[in-house]
């Protein structure tokens, strides 16, 4: 099995097939959150150092990092606040952005191995990530699309995927290195995203044998309800082989869906982080079904070892 390590100074993660499935904490992103936008184009990072703690505090395994703010210095931003991060906690970083030039600013003051979010399959973006995740031994998600943009044939995506991870082989960096997004569209929109991905998934998996991971949270754009179906897809893609996901994990819906997941795919050994983030709570009620988060954030970790 293809095992990714990724890590801290101090800290390693192993994203595999063999291995607890790895949530990576979304939540230090301004998209869509003007609030945080604002704040971080004028340098307060303090609702920054609130969502890393909280973050931690769930269960979170990694952290993405991103600072997409439009017609700010982002390469300055998105360093300061991979720095932040660090300082708070030593969970491996996702150090995520479009912009190259903020990602070699955020590569250049991490300390451990990162992962880049991401490449594509585009010519232009091929030969300007690759060497960067090259020059500091980074690993690389590998968003499957190229020029033509996102195609709705699961064969045509599979196909970039390939791509991608041979271009990353000429450029020195080996497939266990490279974690595929299969790229998950609304559920909402196209009845069919969630078969689609499921194959796919499978397909790298099996095919292709590398890591996979997604922005789970996009398939549930635009219905009700969308912690409850975003926790039936994260169970469903785990099954399908998804490996890691960036998502919310200050929910509770999603952080019992990856558990339930490890424990029916065996990657939770006697059903141990399971039986440790829910013995203390009473059998019945509401408090029931409560997480005891210190055992969620210290069992069953994807650890190296």
């Amino acid at each position: 099995m293809t095992q990714t390590v990724v890590g801290s100074a101090t800290r390693e993660v192993v994203i595999g097939h063999d291995r607890p499935f790895v949530i990576i904490g979304e939540r230090i992103n301004p998209t869509g959150r003007k609030l945080l936008a604002e704040e971080m184009r004028n340098g307060d990072f303090s609702r920054v150092e609130r969502d890393v703690i909280a973050q931690v505090e769930a269960g979170a395994h990694m952290l993405d990092v991103n600072a997409g703010i439009p017609l700010a210095d982002e390469p300055g931003i998105l360093a300061r606040t991979v720095q932040l991060a660090q300082s708070l906690t030593d969970l491996p970083l996702s150090i995520d952005s479009s912009i190259v030039e903020a990602l070699e600013a955020g590569l250049a003051v991490y300390r451990g191995k990162a992962l880049v979010n991401s490449v594509t399959g585009e010519e232009d973006r091929l030969e300007r990530v690759l060497p960067l995740v090259r020059k500091y031994g980074a690993a690389v998600v590998a968003i499957s699309n190229d020029e033509t943009g996102i195609s709705m044939d699961p064969d045509v995506r599979f196909a970039i995927a390939r791509k991608i991870v041979e271009r990353a082989a000429d450029h020195g960096i080996p497939r266990e290195d490279v974690v595929v997004d299969p790229l998950v569209m609304p559920i909402g929109a196209l009845a069919t995203a969630g078969r689609q991905v499921f194959r796919l998934l499978g397909r790298l998996r099996d095919e292709l044998g590398v890591n996979s991971t997604c922005g789970a949270s996009n398939v549930s754009f635009g219905l009700p309800n969308r912690e409850g179906i975003n926790a039936s897809f994260l169970t469903m893609a785990m099954a399908s082989g998804l490996t890691s996901a960036i998502t919310n994990p200050l929910l509770a819906e999603v952080r019992q869906a990856v558990m339930a997941g490890d424990v029916l795919l065996g990657n939770d050994r006697d059903a141990g982080q399971w039986i440790r983030a829910f013995r203390e709570a009473p059998a019945e009620g509401e408090a029931g079904r409560r997480v005891n988060r210190r055992a969620l954030a210290g069992a069953g970790s994807p650890t190296a070892g």
